[in-house]
């Protein structure tokens, strides 16, 4: 099987390969080999590395790295064992599944409406899942929230509004960005007039996971995640390699042999589930989904659907992000509250460079 292009860039010249790909054979097979995509996700892996050391040490009571390396290890007192080992290791750890699970859905839903600004926070699916999570949570005397799998199922509805609405998950990716922002506020607005009914102490705790918090997330919250992402995470680098083929026109995919409505309906189907999951379990983080791929694609190349740099670059997002807002205030900031902050900037400077002109060689 002779190497040949999946990718929307412009074709090279006959005999000349890519210049960020390496053809491996093997017999009659081949597969092209992104050397620049692989790169940029060995280069991450140890920064992410770096991330949780510094995020499991980070904290405000002052535990200093040694403290914190014989808490992990078991050789400190009992407090500080149960403080690194039960709260925030596990913490860590689940915001770097959520940020992954999160990176992946951003980056499906871009390729598919291709469009950077269809991600999982602004077509509703985000809202969805948050909406399903408080309406759970109304009548409450606890404060706490529903469980986590009710994230999926709010997802799934609010992805099968904005798909119905917008006349399917077609080539009109503005379509379902405009529904999606129309579903997104109306489920917001919905969100917000359950929790003005509800008392001080269950009002209070649904808040703080409705804007994103990593607050009191143990291993019972983390297993779910992680047998999900066990799942979810080889079918989406399937579907992200399908993906490739739909850069060019639905035509030209479709004389490559893709059945175009099944790539667009199990890709779709698996970033509502991922961006399901990662809110249930860590509340709706804006603008990872966002920034996440963006970051990705411009270390990968714009050759490919960047599905493991936007895994590892949304879980570095989020451990970081985490890590800031339990150092940067006197008071813990929640994580939604930090990548909030920082998105806005970033969205900014996605809008600027969408709206400059290319340049010609």
């Amino acid at each position: 099987m002779s190497a040949h292009r999946t990718t929307g860039a412009p074709a090279p010249r006959a005999g000349i390969a890519l210049p960020d790909t390496t053809v491996l054979r093997t017999g009659t097979l081949s597969w092209l080999f992104p050397r620049r995509g692989a790169l940029a996700a060995t280069l991450l892996v140890p920064l992410l590395a770096a991330l949780i050391a510094l995020s499991v040490t980070a904290s405000s009571t002052g535990m200093s790295p040694s403290q914190t390396l014989g808490g992990l290890l078991g050789t400190g007192d009992a407090g500080t064992v149960m403080v690194v080992r039960d709260f925030r290791l596990p913490r860590v750890l689940v915001g770097l599944m959520v940020g992954a699970a999160l990176g992946i859905s951003g980056c499906l839903t871009q390729t598919l409406a291709g469009n950077r600004l269809a991600t999982p926070d602004l077509i509703g699916v985000n809202e969805g899942a948050t909406a399903a999570v408080v309406a759970a949570a109304a009548g409450s005397t606890t404060g706490m929230v529903g469980d986590w799998w009710l994230g999926p199922v709010g997802a799934v509805a609010a992805a099968a509004v904005v798909v119905l609405c917008a006349g399917g998950a077609g080539s009109a990716g503005y379509r379902v960005l405009v529904v999606g922002i129309g579903v997104s506020t109306t489920l917001g607005a919905v969100s917000d007039l359950l929790m003005s009914r509800e008392n001080d102490n269950t009002a209070g705790g649904v808040f703080l996971w409705a804007v994103g918090s990593l607050s009191g997330r143990d291993w019972s919250a983390g297993t779910p995640l992680l047998i999900a992402l066990l799942v979810l995470v080889p079918l989406a680098l399937a579907a992200g390699h399908r993906l490739q083929l739909l850069r060019f026109d639905d035509d030209m995919a479709a004389a490559l042999g893709v059945d175009l409505r099944r790539v667009r309906g199990v890709a779709l189907a698996l970033a509502v589930a991922l961006a399901g999951v990662a809110v249930g379990v860590g509340g709706p983080l804006a603008f990872v989904g966002l920034a996440a791929p963006v970051l990705a694609q411009r270390m990968a190349g714009p050759t490919r659907v960047p599905v493991v740099c936007s895994a590892l670059t949304g879980a570095a997002l989020v451990v970081a992000a985490d890590a800031l807002g339990r150092v940067i205030a006197p008071v813990e900031l929640p994580v939604g509250v930090v990548t909030s902050v920082l998105g806005g900037p970033f969205l900014l400077w996605v809008l600027f460079r969408a709206d400059r002109p290319a340049r010609k060689d």
